[in-house]
């Protein structure tokens, strides 16, 4: 039986503690990808605040929401990831790929994408 409370047994699952080095990793990079997060939903804001006589509303509109359902979606998958690398760790073994990696370099990348063919098309 572990010696984990309740609710961290239901997240964490069975498994050793980790080297507390390897865990204070994790949410190092956990954070990382929060601040991420944060700086993503700061951009949807400014763009639709800022941005009403450089785009056309429908343009404003798709990269703010662009931005915005971003980081909520990287916000989501940063949790989920550090379950699993924790439980990872935990139960010894190989770390989980990182699922949000290609997320964020996809969304980035549509929204570049959109702004080169807006400043090219301008």
């Amino acid at each position: 039986m572990s010696t984990l409370p309740d609710w961290q047994y239901r997240i964490l699952g069975e498994g050793e503690d980790p080297d507390p080095r390897f865990t204070l990793a994790n949410e190092r990079t956990f954070l990382a990808w929060i601040r991420t997060a944060m700086a993503l939903v700061a951009a949807g804001v400014a763009v639709e605040a800022l941005t009403q006589t450089v785009f056309t509303e429908t343009v404003r509109t798709a990269l703010a929401a662009s931005l915005l359902v971003l980081g909520i979606l990287l916000a989501a998958g940063s949790f989920v990831r550090w379950v699993k690398v924790e439980r990872s760790l935990r139960r010894r073994r190989s770390l989980p790929v990182p699922l949000i990696a290609p997320l964020l370099a996809g969304g980035v990348a549509v929204v570049t994408a959109v702004l080169a063919i807006w400043l090219i098309a301008a």
